[in-house]
């Protein structure tokens, strides 16, 4: 196995900034009439569960069709406080703000952390929020040995776990940052949080409590669970890192092309590494300059398969390079790392 030498950002940017044509580093407003058909399939979703449009069967379908609206709102307002949509800042805030609240993460939390600290710092087992514990803070932490012995590798509640990671890390995120914000800041972070809340628990009275659930709780955990199938494999498949490499650190997933449009080519997250400003809009462009120049470093896969290692494998570094599960004490390689979730080594 060979060991890759990291490539920073400014590198490859020199590289491929070149071969890419102007327009696409140009924001794309009319990203934004996304909006209207996510916000129309998300109301006539919820009528149609206030009216009890075919039944249970009914309610389960609209509840799935609001959730994936929920989640392709929040890969839009991702888009949109990367500056690649608009660059007025009040008109990111607002924009992103609505497209976000069904999760109740405002618009400069996102910001903070994840334009700041995630892209800044991406894998870096200290300084990046988003990536998996090591198992030295396992070994320090009492409440992550409880959370790793229930959601044990291979398990069930893996997937289960999908369907509110997203609302816990981002609460937990939430709380992070009301501990090192100035007075100002938290105020708003409190404002942001608690008025999406307040609009969408604002719904119990008029729906009742059984129609809420199916119009919003269950939305919700479908919505987490389909912007986690793609944010847990953006990174936890790769080997921790101290210089950031955006090619190395992450992974692009493939999913059906009708998928790509509807979840706003979201799957391209490596590209988005190396341009975060770009629309994802032009990202298939990156995607080919890739594959050409850096097939020894550009990780892509199946959205499937990449869950199906996800599932395979613990979610503990041992090392930068590799993962142990914690109550086996089996150990697995990384992306370029020797990742083989059929190979396992015990503990030397």
């Amino acid at each position: 196995m060979t060991t890759l030498t990291p490539v920073s950002h400014k590198e490859y940017v020199a590289v491929l900034r070149p071969l890419l044509p102007d327009f696409v580093f140009k924001p794309v407003p009319h990203r934004l009439l996304w909006m209207l058909p996510h916000g129309l399939v998300i109301a006539g979703g919820i009528l149609a569960i206030v009216n009890g449009l075919g039944g249970i069967a009914g309610k389960l379908i609209a509840a799935i069709l609001i959730g994936n609206s929920f989640t392709a709102l929040g890969f839009l307002g991702h888009e949109i406080m990367h500056g690649a949509v608009v660059r007025k800042k009040w008109l990111q805030h607002l924009t992103a703000g609505i497209c976000f609240s069904p999760f109740w993460v405002g618009p400069l939390m996102w910001r903070l952390w994840h334009n700041v600290q995630h892209h800044v710092h991406t894998q870096h087992p200290d300084k990046d929020p988003d990536t998996s514990a090591t198992y030295d803070e396992y070994q320090r932490r009492p409440a992550l040995q409880w959370l790793y012995r229930l959601v044990r590798r291979n398990g069930a509640l893996f997937f289960a776990m999908l369907c509110f990671w997203f609302t816990m890390h981002s609460s937990q995120m939430f709380w992070r940052l009301q501990k090192v914000a100035d007075p100002k800041t938290r105020r708003i972070l409190w404002v942001e949080r608690l008025v999406p809340m307040a609009a969408w628990f604002s719904l119990l009275l008029p729906l009742g409590w059984s129609n809420f659930f199916w119009a919003y709780v269950l939305p919700l955990f479908v919505g987490n669970f389909i912007a986690m199938s793609y944010i847990a494999t953006n990174h936890l498949l790769n080997p921790q890192m101290d210089e950031v490499d955006p090619v190395l650190g992450s992974l692009s997933v493939n999913v059906p092309w009708w998928v790509d449009i509807l979840h706003l080519h979201f799957s391209h997250h490596t590209e988005h590494h190396l341009f975060p400003a770009m629309s994802h809009k032009y990202a298939p462009m990156v995607k080919t300059l890739l594959r050409e120049l850096y097939p020894e470093r550009y990780n892509e896969l199946p959205l499937w398969k990449a869950l199906w290692l996800l599932w395979k494998t613990p979610r503990l570094y041992l090392d930068h390079d590799h993962l142990i599960d914690p109550v086996t004490e089996e150990i697995f390689g990384t992306l370029r790392r020797g990742l083989d979730p059929d190979r396992p080594e015990p503990v030397a």
